[in-house]
Order: C-alpha cells, then sequence, then structure tokens
C-alpha cells in the first residue's frame, strides 16, 4: 500500500543513484492505492522483490513480514522498504529486526506508517501507532537521515541508513500506543479486543463504511 504522500517522501529520499545497481524488497507490496515501485524500477536496480502476506499485484513472494528471516537471507538487500505495513503487524519487534537485519550494513531502510488519530483501518488487521519519538527510539541503532510528520493524514516518514558496525537495540518492554487497547502498551492481549474501546472503534468503522456505501451508490445514479 501507499499514498501520495508516501511516494513523494521516497521519491526525495531514493535518488536514482541511490538505486541504480541495488538489490530491494518492499514489505507489504501489494499495489493496493499507488506504489513506489514502477519509479525505483525506472532508476536501474539489480533486482526488486515485493513481498505481502497474500497474492496481488506488486507480489513477488508471499511471505509474513514476521518470518522474513526464514525466507531471506540476512543482509541480503541494500534497500529495505515498507509503506503502512508496520501499524498492521501484531509483533511490531519482530518485524522492524527483520528490516533491520535483511538490510545489508551502509545500506538503506525507508518506512512509512501511521501515527495517533488515524482512523482504525484492518488490513486485515491493525494494531499500532508510531510517533516521531517512538521511530527515534527505535532506530537509535542506525543513523537517521529523515524522519518527518506526513503532510497529510496522521503519519510519519523515516529514512536511516544501517552502520556497519551495527549493534541492534533491545526494544524489549518498549511500549507502543495500541489502537486496539487505547493506550501505549507493550503487548496486546487477546482480552484487548474484548473491550469497551475497541467495541467502541467497531461501530465507528461501520459507520464510516456505511457512509462510504451511500456515497458510492449516490455516485452510480449519476
Amino acid at each position: 500500500m501507499c499514498t501520495v504522500g508516501c511516494i513523494m517522501f521516497g521519491v526525495r529520499n531514493l535518488t536514482p543513484n541511490e538505486v541504480a545497481g541495488k538489490n530491494i524488497i518492499e514489505i507489504g507490496a501489494c499495489e493496493v492505492n499507488g506504489s513506489l515501485r514502477p519509479i525505483l524500477e525506472s532508476y536501474g536496480p539489480a533486482s526488486y522483490v515485493g513481498v505481502d502476506i497474500s497474492e496481488g499485484t506488486g507480489v513477488d513472494v508471499v511471505c509474513d513480514a514476521e518470518k522474513l528471516l526464514e525466507r531471506f537471507e540476512k543482509e541480503r538487500f541494500d534497500i529495505v522498504l515498507s509503506t503502512e505495513l508496520i501499524e498492521h503487524t501484531r509483533n511490531w519487534r519482530r518485524v522492524l529486526s527483520n528490516i533491520k537485519n535483511l538490510c545489508a550494513p551502509g545500506g538503506t531502510i525507508l518506512i512509512t506508517t501511521r501515527s495517533l488519530g488515524f482512523h482504525y483501518h484492518a488490513y486485515p488487521h491493525d494494531f499500532w501507532r508510531y510517533e516521531l519519538e517512538d521511530m527515534r527510539e527505535i532506530f537509535s541503532d542506525c543513523e537517521i537521515v529523515s524522519l518527518v510528520k506526513d503532510p497529510g493524514d496522521p503519519g510519519v516518514f523515516l529514512k536511516a541508513w544501517k552502520p556497519r558496525d551495527f549493534r541492534e537495540k533491545n526494544l524489549a518492554g518498549y511500549p507502543l500506543y495500541s489502537i486496539v487497547a487505547g493506550r501505549r502498551a507493550v503487548e496486546i492481549t487477546d482480552g484487548d479486543f474484548q473491550s469497551r474501546h475497541f467495541r467502541r472503534l467497531m461501530r465507528k468503522r461501520k459507520r464510516r463504511e456505511l457512509r462510504k456505501r451511500v456515497r458510492d451508490a449516490f455516485r452510480n445514479l449519476f
């Protein structure tokens, strides 16, 4: 998945010289509403592998993001790209660890994700919200090149370089804001899906979907 803001951030931060001849992996690559892939492929990378949890446009390999290091060799890719994925992964520590470890020393990591204030959007799940300070902490073991808020909807965009003497930061115990629980949490429990907060989220989602169906129906009349 991608948005106009994600695409613009990618274009500004991945130049033709950075991409040419490089091995790229995109995690969460299924094209739903736009993709950086056509642009980056026009720069002449050595390879481009799109990975997602199910088949679709732009998906070369079907693989759960939590199992990437079971499927791909460690430090195989020069550029690791993930747009609008990490808020949807329940075990965010493992997924971000996989992203870091797939990246070759000296390579580039580019991530976009959602922040608090963005509505619940399950495809098929939605768990977390990331703020600037979270990304600074999570990627304090890398060199952060660019870290900015999404100028449109609530979200953050990050570009980082993996140092050649990389030592992965231990993030055990670090709490993120859980949209499921409605608070910062170290983990999401099954009980959080039975909470009053989560039931309220589901009601809001149904109302939003109903309004969309009504708008689409009116458009089809004219």
